[in-house]
């Protein structure tokens, strides 16, 4: 049977067949004017507890929308426990790189803020929304946390020991990233890229000391701050993540 894509909702309130559910403007909008739906057209919602329930249109109007909520279409799944810390960079870049991060199932996006960080200040609330998107489109059955922006001492600080950081290390000295994870003993993982222009060295040389920190390299050549974020996910995930993992059907 083909695949069938269907209109899929994130949404904060919990889930159940038999339930009922009104929407905001926003996405009452984005139903009617955006995905061209009507009353009695299905699509799937999710609020990262429930699973993803199936849900027709009762009632749409300007600025409204109620749904009567049916059956269960997929149970809760765990959708990994991978963390993203990085160094924010220019508005457009730092969207997408929000996005694609969701789409490579991070659980929670750290934006930190480093010596050389070039962005004064970060939208939480918009990067939330386009992990929010990012989740809808990807069939995720979760939206990644999204954390306000901290100085690194700060997050280092407060960092869970058992969680180990690996510190993508543009400075050439580290060991590849597929050679490092292949010693690693299983654990909690997070991921570290920096800013554009790098750390501090004094920053690598604090980070290097920590013994929850895995210094690791990504190749011969220089990568855009958000190319190596991206590129150390999707490696992480091939190597030790859930890309061994078949996608639910």
């Amino acid at each position: 049977m083909a695949y069938q894509p269907v209109t899929r909702l994130y949404v904060e309130a919990s889930l159940g067949e038999g339930g009922s559910l009104g929407l905001a403007a926003p996405q009452a909008h984005y139903l009617k004017s955006v995905m061209r739906l009507g009353k009695g057209d299905e699509l799937a919602l999710f609020n990262g507890r429930d699973g993803e329930y199936r849900a027709r249109i009762a009632g749409l109007g300007r600025g409204w929308c109620s749904l009567d909520i049916l059956g269960l279409r997929c149970p809760q799944r765990d959708d990994g426990d991978l963390w993203l810390a990085f160094a924010p960079i220019k508005r457009a870049r730092l969207d997408f790189l929000v996005e694609k991060a969701t789409e490579l199932g991070v659980s929670e996006i750290h934006p930190v803020m480093t010596a050389r960080t070039m962005v004064a200040r970060v939208n939480a609330e918009r990067l939330r929304a386009n992990a929010v998107e990012a989740a809808e489109q990807s069939e995720r059955l979760s939206v990644p946390a999204v954390h306000e922006p901290v100085k690194l001492a700060q997050l280092l600080k407060a960092w869970p020991p058992a969680r180990r950081l690996i510190l993508c290390d543009e400075s050439g000295s580290a060991p590849p990233l597929a050679q490092a994870l292949n010693g690693l003993s299983p654990a909690p993982c997070a991921i570290l890229t920096g800013p554009e222009g790098g750390f501090a060295d004094s920053e690598l040389d604090d980070l290097r000391k920590l013994p929850f920190v895995c210094p690791v390299g990504l190749g011969p050549r220089v990568l855009r701050a958000d190319t190596a974020a991206l590129a150390a996910l999707a490696a992480f995930q091939a190597l030790a993540g859930d890309w061994s993992r078949d996608r639910p059907r």
